[in-house]
């Protein structure tokens, strides 16, 4: 009788083994397969689109659910940032430079600029480790934890517009035709944190180092990027703002918002492609060192 039910037992099992899918692992790399491996990128990123809006929802949930003030959190640090600067330049305990703008209007927006180019390099360069635990379990669309994370990146740059809004009628900041083209700016500088995110992630994921590295690069990043301050006008400190790839990006995305008037448009353009080039790299880059990353864990 036991017999019986092992065989019957081991029918089964072999039925259902029958039953699942296969993924079959070969030691040949895809990438000697470009085409095949770009049309499975396309095709994973557009079959995760379901995944990817309900890791963004459980993402923001987890985010503001012990938290009182709710989302009020989102836009508290370039408010408080925006009237300490203020204060410090009004009391002459530094010495910021004039802007086009009223200043706390202007740190205001460059702060929200700032935090959604760093928050997308930051949150990308861990989206591989975040990847890696869920697919060593099942079998999902890498490019659904990239996609949640943009949605993330986009929902709080959304939330930091109202006191932006609230700071430009507060100092009478007048608006032209130009705020519509401020997205464009944006979501090339949005790409270009993503991209150097996606890059870097692999190592972050495998190397603690690299993490730390960056807390302090990332510090050091701001004071080389006319964020709290406009560009200098000095020789050598214009020159190293100025082949910092964020800089075109944020003041352009910062002039449309405010004058209308775009100071450096090849500096721009230069920048888009760049950050064309480290969205498409980056992501080559995540796609491909996923297996060896869950296979390590």
């Amino acid at each position: 009788m036991s017999r019986v039910n092992h065989q019957d037992n081991f029918s089964m099992n072999n039925e259902v083994s029958h039953a699942m899918p296969r993924v079959i692992y070969e030691p040949e790399s895809r990438v000697r397969h470009p085409l095949q491996l770009v049309q499975e990128m396309y095709q994973d990123a557009l079959a995760s689109r379901g995944l990817a809006w309900q890791l963004l929802r459980r993402d923001i949930s987890a985010q503001y659910r012990q938290s009182i003030l709710g989302i009020v959190w989102a836009f508290v640090p370039p408010v408080v940032t925006a009237i300490g600067l203020t204060l410090a330049k009004d009391f002459k305990v530094l010495n910021l430079g004039e802007t086009s703008i009223p200043y706390p209007a202007f740190v205001m927006v460059s702060m929200v600029l700032w935090q959604a180019f760093i928050t997308s390099f930051t949150n990308m360069s861990g989206v591989a480790r975040k990847a890696k635990g869920m697919l060593g379990k099942l079998k999902v669309p890498p490019e659904a934890f990239v996609l949640a994370g943009l949605g993330q990146i986009t929902f709080d740059f959304i939330i930091k517009l109202i006191p932006i809004a609230f700071f430009f009628v507060w100092f009478k900041v007048s608006i032209t035709w130009s705020v519509l083209l401020v997205p464009v700016a944006v979501i090339h500088l949005i790409m270009l944190g993503t991209g150097m995110g996606l890059m870097i992630g692999p190592l972050a994921t495998l190397y603690g180092d690299v993490s730390k590295f960056m807390g302090y690069f990332t510090k050091a990043w701001l004071f080389i990027t006319p964020v709290l301050f406009p560009t200098p006008k000095g020789k050598y400190l214009a020159i190293l703002f100025n082949l910092n790839p964020v800089t075109p990006l944020l003041v352009t995305a910062r002039e449309l918002a405010t004058t209308g008037d775009v100071s450096n448009p090849v500096g721009f353009w230069i920048s888009t492609g760049l950050a064309y080039v480290c969205f498409i790299l980056g992501w080559f880059i995540y796609r491909l060192a996923l297996p060896f990353l869950v296979e390590r864990a």
